[in-house]
């Protein structure tokens, strides 16, 4: 599925990398740790998580994540949003915490879990 049809459907915001949002979403990974993303998020999947940070920016460009979308209404900080456009980077956001956005991703079919 398309992150444009994710966006549209679960009705996120997005704050940078609207140019991406072509990306087809090939899995979901849900972690607010860097280093837990970086060991195991897959090239495609969409992050949900909490962080605001820039950091989040380098960790999705260097997987090559299809977006990244930030939960409880979450903004990204100032220098995490310079850095998103820069990199072209899909940065979304929704007022659902993580745990009803993810029962709603996977309804959608986007699952954890890689055959």
């Amino acid at each position: 599925m398309k992150l444009s049809e994710i966006m549209q459907r679960l009705q996120l915001e997005v704050r940078a990398g609207g140019g991406s949002l072509s990306h087809e979403v090939n899995g979901g990974y849900a972690s607010d740790l860097l280093s837990d993303v970086i060991a195991n998020a897959q090239e495609g999947d969409l992050w949900v998580t909490l962080q605001t940070h820039q950091n989040i920016i380098a960790v999705a460009s260097m997987k090559e994540l299809a977006g990244i979308v930030l939960v409880n209404a979450r903004e990204p900080e100032v220098d995490t949003l310079e850095k998103a456009k820069e990199e072209n980077v899909p940065l979304l956001v929704s007022p659902l915490p993580t745990f009803e956005l993810i029962g709603r991703l996977c309804k959608l079919g986007i699952s954890g879990m890689r055959t």
